[in-house]
């Protein structure tokens, strides 16, 4: 059996890394509470935001005037596709199946 080269080995660092950070007591959508303070990682971004998994089954929205203190006029301004966030939970509608987060407002 031949040895995993560099980068290889490298990925899979990153990829548990990741993981690591997303060991949190939330399980769904029905544990996610206003004001709780997650990390997860940036899924999408488009004109209006940037949808971040946060380790539930529904990606979360964070609005582009939740993305940062300064005027942006596009999220790909701060964040990218892949990139590691911190992120607080603005709002739940479990209904809507709809998760509202906010950069801006984590530490």
């Amino acid at each position: 059996m031949a040895a995993p080269c560099v980068e290889h080995v490298a990925v899979r660092v990153r990829d548990f890394e990741a993981a690591l950070a997303f060991f949190t007591d939330v399980m769904g959508m029905e544990d996610l509470k206003p004001g709780m303070e997650l990390t997860g990682t940036v899924r999408n971004v488009i004109d209006f935001g940037a949808f971040v998994d946060i380790g539930v089954h529904q990606d979360g929205l964070v609005h582009i005037s939740q993305v940062a203190d300064k005027f942006i006029k596009h999220p790909s301004e701060v964040v990218s596709v892949g990139d590691v966030v911190k992120v607080v939970v603005l709002e739940v509608d479990e209904k809507k199946k709809r998760i509202s987060l906010s950069m801006k407002q984590a530490k």
